[in-house]
């Protein structure tokens, strides 16, 4: 018999209290009947004289057994029970971990409560969902677990919570992103957190292989194969055997080499060049382009079997113009790399610096931030006149950014001076005000627009602009 809304039992499992309590009241208020325990031990002690729930909320990070723990006991015990994992400390590592282990969704802190009833109304049977289903949540912040993949942007939480599900896919995944995005970082991400873990990761750019040799780099070649082949070759597909193939820039491959990949998709078989011998292979392809591949086909550019075969699951990884938010997060990484590769005691962004960074559209997007904070230490630490200096200080003068391609700048009052924190505050709500106002004035004032366009959802967007005073 399947539960209704007003007898549907849910379980909420956190150890802090004020979380416990509005979740739990929140989802009283939508007609479930609630409980709410403070660490896995005590959910689990219930469990063995209660009814199990139709739906459980746990935290992660709990005193005992973490949440993850108690997922894995849950799922061993009563393998049907949907789970959701909740948690404040996302990376890619935890949401994989959360999606290995059998969690039904992942829910970031802080979450909507809105949110939070929605995502338990779609975890339950089927019989209980009245409304069409609703976008998924905002889940995961920054990504500690990945180097360099980091985000704490609505669209990159999206981004690690996909991954974390499409790592345990046995199919292909074809990533879509501008140049510079990161789009290796996202194919290694979900490498690394797959059951391929193990194997290897093999990654070839095929826009830099020339045409004539590059089935010989995908497929391998015999020895006198071709004027040169003095000896065979593995091919990267044998390489990777085992493990996962990324292929970037896979947009400009020749239509005949797209035809013998989707072959060996299709088959996991193929011939080396020169040979008639067929060589099995276990190999998931990871594809990335910068193209448009549904205009390509149209085109008749690329092949539409193979387009459906390596985009069976689609992600995109968002430019940095869409991650404003992620700015100064990547910037402080990459400070924080040339501090320890330099040696350096402290080195840090003035207020200036920061400014320029944020009034920028990054049109070569991460790598080009990475590129430009490493010349801008060189060139800072060129000018102090000493090898190692106590505090190192980078002013907007030493990024060399060309113009904002929308308007000018304005560097906070005190530029390349130590600023007060008052002051920092003021010239920080000041350049997000201005910000805001240009953005939607440039959308006509559509605010659902405007904070996709300033890496914000709708509601966080709302509440900053009216603590800035904006209507």
């Amino acid at each position: 018999m399947m539960p209704d809304p007003t007898t549907a039992t849910v379980w909420v499992v956190d150890d802090d209290r004020s979380v416990r309590f509005v979740l739990t009241t929140a989802l009283r208020e939508a007609g479930y009947t609630v409980e709410g325990f403070e660490h896995a031990a005590a959910a689990l002690a219930a469990l063995e004289t209660r009814p199990v729930p139709d739906l459980l909320f746990t935290d992660v990070r709990m005193p005992g057994d973490n949440g993850l723990a108690l997922l894995e006991k849950l799922k061993a015990a009563h393998p049907q029970l949907p789970v959701i994992v909740m948690s404040a400390y996302t990376d890619v590592a935890s949401t994989a971990g959360a999606f290995r282990g059998g969690a039904h969704e992942f829910l970031s802190k802080p979450f909507d409560l809105d949110d939070a009833v929605e995502l338990a109304r779609r975890a339950l049977p089927e019989p209980l969902v009245e409304d069409p289903p609703a976008a998924p949540p905002p889940a995961a912040v920054a990504g500690q677990g990945a180097p360099q993949l980091i985000g704490d942007t609505p669209a990159m939480r999206a981004l690690f919570r996909a991954i974390g599900k499409l790592a345990q896919a046995p199919l292909s995944v074809l990533i879509n992103g501008e140049t510079g995005t990161g789009k290796e970082l996202v194919a290694n991400a979900l490498h690394r957190e797959s059951p391929r873990a193990k194997g290897p990761f093999v990654a070839l750019n095929t826009a830099a292989i020339p045409a004539e040799l590059l089935e010989s780099e995908l497929f391998g070649h015999e020895a006198g194969a071709f004027t040169g082949a003095h000896k065979r070759h593995i091919g990267r597909f044998e390489q990777a055997d085992g493990g996962t193939l990324f292929l970037d820039e896979v947009g400009e491959l020749p239509l005949a080499s797209q035809a013998k990949l989707l072959r060996v998709l299709q088959s996991g078989q193929l011939q080396r060049v020169g040979s008639d011998r067929e060589h099995q292979v276990d190999v998931r392809v990871i594809a990335a382009t910068n193209l448009d591949l549904a205009d390509a086909v149209r085109q008749g550019r690329f092949r539409a079997d193979l387009y459906h075969r390596l985009g069976a699951y689609p992600l995109r990884v968002p430019p940095l113009r869409e991650r404003e938010r992620d700015v100064l997060l990547l910037a402080g990484f990459f400070i924080e790399e040339a501090r320890s590769r330099m040696g350096l005691r402290s080195l840090r962004l003035s207020a200036d610096a920061q400014a320029a960074l944020l009034g920028y559209d990054w049109p070569g997007n991460v790598r080009e931030l990475e590129h430009l904070i490493g010349r801008a230490v060189l060139r800072a630490l060129a000018a102090s006149g000493t090898v190692r200096p106590r505090i190192l200080t980078v002013d907007a003068a030493a990024l060399e950014l060309p113009v904002h391609s929308d308007a000018s700048v304005q560097a906070p009052a005190g530029a390349g001076q130590a600023l007060q924190a008052e002051d920092l505050r003021k010239a920080v709500d000041d350049f997000q005000r201005q910000r805001i106002a240009a953005t939607l004035e440039r959308t006509a004032g559509n605010w659902t627009e405007s904070a996709r366009l300033l890496g914000l959802d709708r509601a966080n967007l709302n509440r900053l602009a009216k603590r800035l005073g904006l209507k």
